[in-house]
């Protein structure tokens, strides 16, 4: 979807993937087959590359760094800020210092560690990986003294798969909110050529509500049903997140409203995410088109949004790892307004991202009436 965005603004993109035949090769200028920690590869797609950019947090900062130093070719985000974002306890106390409001949370090393912590914090809560979780994986619910054993062992297993060494390093604990919904804004970084007083150029796209079950994004709606001085509220701590960020790009700022309408960060992404996946059609630049204008030094482009517009995201419903061949696409076709988004990935397994379906409304047309139907159009798709 990046590379779709570049060819209009006349970027060509190359990639680096460690797949022999990525999703992204029909859209993209080449492609180098490589690991996120492939020096060989990040080395020879910097030399062939105007500007460096990643699109998964398991790019390696410190190869990047020096391969960029090496080429004299920019990294954006900078690697500092990947840094800061893959490890989920250095992120919290980072915005933590910086005043953006997050969740209680402790660093855990041991059982008795989480144990102690969550007599202060309380039942029910979250124990996380500190790094490579994301679409639920990684995040172990809490729900009594009874669990803190199993749920401290299913961490250390997920993050060092298996190999049973020190486990510190690898949790932090974070006490779960009682939000009333989640909420995501994608926050835009863009150069200092184009901001005020020698600062980088700054926007954000609407605020947006989230919804997810098993912890996996299942669909989006904006505007959200939270009220405007929510929304606003949401854009200043987005805003503020910025300020600690480094580096040009677009950045998934994932958002709790909670207890009278506070607003509690989540999780950052520094990329586009699969929370802006709406602004495709939904607002006048896409989040990809913001990511390229940014990571490239141009002037960041128009986030209003067109029109109320909902979306869906399209999950595996196999039980088992197969080649993904979708049916039933014919009925999102035929529906005004609908749009189809296949992600070009060989298999499927159950709960894995496929795609999403856009649907955008009529000027002031009410969201739940477009997640209805939009849910209705998702639920017509299986893989045979």
């Amino acid at each position: 979807m990046l590379a779709e965005a570049a060819a209009p603004l006349g970027v060509e993109v190359v990639v680096s993937d460690p797949t022999a035949d990525p999703p992204a090769a029909p859209v993209t200028r080449d492609q180098i087959h490589g690991g996120f920690d492939d020096y060989d590869a990040v080395r020879d797609l910097a030399e062939r590359a105007d500007y460096l950019t990643f699109e998964i947090e398991l790019t390696d900062p410190d190869l990047l760094e020096r391969v960029a130093a090496e080429t004299d070719t920019p990294v954006h985000p900078h690697p500092e800020t990947l840094r800061i974002i893959e490890d989920k306890l250095v992120q919290k106390r980072r915005l933590a210092d910086a005043g953006v409001p997050v969740p209680e949370f402790r660093e855990v090393d041991s059982a008795d560690d989480l144990r102690a912590a969550l007599d202060d914090l309380g039942y029910p809560a979250m124990l996380k990986a500190r790094k490579g979780g994301y679409d639920g994986r990684g995040n172990v619910p809490v729900e009594s003294p009874d669990d803190v054993d199993e749920a401290f062992a299913e961490i250390v297993d997920a993050a060092q798969g298996g190999s049973h060494e020190d486990p510190a390093g690898v949790a932090m604990v974070e006490e779960m909110v009682d939000f009333e919904r989640e909420l995501a804004v994608m926050g835009c970084l863009g150069s200092e050529q184009w901001g005020e007083d020698g600062e980088p150029e700054r926007d954000t796209f609407p605020v947006t509500e989230t919804i997810h079950r098993e912890e996996i994004l299942r669909e989006t709606r904006s505007p959200p049903e939270a009220d405007v001085g929510v929304r606003e509220r949401a854009r200043e701590v987005a805003l503020d997140v910025l300020d600690v960020m480094e580096g040009r790009g677009v950045y998934g700022i994932e958002l709790f409203q909670g207890p009278d309408d506070e607003i509690l960060l989540n999780e950052i992404a520094p990329r586009p995410h699969n929370s802006g996946h709406w602004t495709i059609e939904g607002c006048h630049s896409s989040q990809f088109e913001q990511h390229v204008r940014a990571v490239t030094g141009r002037p960041l482009g128009d986030t209003g949004r067109r029109a109320p517009t909902v979306s869906a995201n399209i999950l595996g419903d196999v039980d088992e790892r197969r080649d993904a061949t979708l049916s039933g696409e014919d009925t999102v076709f035929e529906r005004p307004r609908a749009h189809l988004h296949w992600y070009g990935k060989r298999e499927v397994y159950r709960l894995r991202k496929m795609g999403h379906i856009a649907l955008v409304g009529a000027e002031s047309e009410p969201t739940d009436r477009l997640l209805a139907d939009v849910r209705e159009l998702r639920d017509d798709l299986t893989f045979r």
